[in-house]
């Protein structure tokens, strides 16, 4: 497997089999540049994490999250096979052809949504294989090459998730939120009916301009910010 190769202001660290999520933080936390990708590409799962730098408040720089799932299914679109659908979880969930496949999460310097964080990292796992061999037993799971993604190499789709997600965050910056609305709500997937997400549990009614997720609790709407998704490894 070849040295993943990034655009220009990323770079690569190969994480050596530890979590790219914990160490590309830990980088964040004592100043590394931003566009540090750290990576654990192993024999049956993709880990990969992103530095961001970003130079708005939280609030706005959590669009991070959706953001990278865009850009994920415009990688994977690229290379997979034209059967294969990407549908993404508000939460982070990565789907493949409706079976939980992966999982984008989230974690910054701070949690307060009206300032700016000091770094912003946005993490992917992906399965490469099943867990088992009978995946009968896990219906709602999937994996990348048990969906006929086997000519998928994982170090092109980490090229090609970095590089879309790069593509994505000019789009952004340069005319906000709407596009990125649009393209995220047409890859949504489980928003249907009861939900439950950081904690709550509601009727879903709808997202807010600023993909925040709306929930019906006692026929009261609660807006779900997407700082509610904010996490921390150990």
């Amino acid at each position: 497997m070849t040295v993943p190769e990034f655009p220009p202001l990323f770079s690569g660290q190969d994480a050596k089999g530890g979590d790219p999520f914990v160490l590309a933080c830990e980088a964040a936390d004592v100043g590394c540049d931003a566009g540090l990708v750290v990576y654990d590409l192993a024999a049956s799962t993709l880990r990969a994490a992103i530095v961001f730098a970003p130079d708005v408040p939280l609030g706005d720089a959590a669009a991070m999250l959706p953001l990278c799932g865009v850009g994920f299914q415009n990688a994977l679109g690229a290379l997979a096979p034209p059967e294969v659908g990407v549908h993404l979880g508000w939460d982070g969930c990565i789907y493949l052809n409706g079976g939980r496949a992966g999982q984008l999460a989230m974690a910054a310097s701070g949690s307060d949504p009206d300032l700016e964080p000091d770094w912003l990292v946005v993490s992917l796992t992906l399965s490469l294989w099943p867990n088992s061999d009978d995946t009968g037993l896990t219906p709602d799971q999937t994996a990348l090459y048990a969906e006929g993604c086997a000519d998928v190499a994982p170090d092109q789709l980490l090229e090609a998730w970095v590089r879309h997600t790069l593509v994505g965050i000019n789009n952004w910056a340069d005319g906000g939120m709407a596009k990125l609305h649009s393209e995220w709500s047409g890859l949504a997937h489980a928003l249907e009916g009861e939900i439950t997400v950081a904690g709550q549990t509601g009727s879903y009614v709808g997202l807010d301009e600023n993909l925040g997720l709306l929930l019906k609790i006692d026929q009261e709407t609660v807006l779900i910010p997407l700082t509610a998704t904010l996490t921390r490894p150990a």
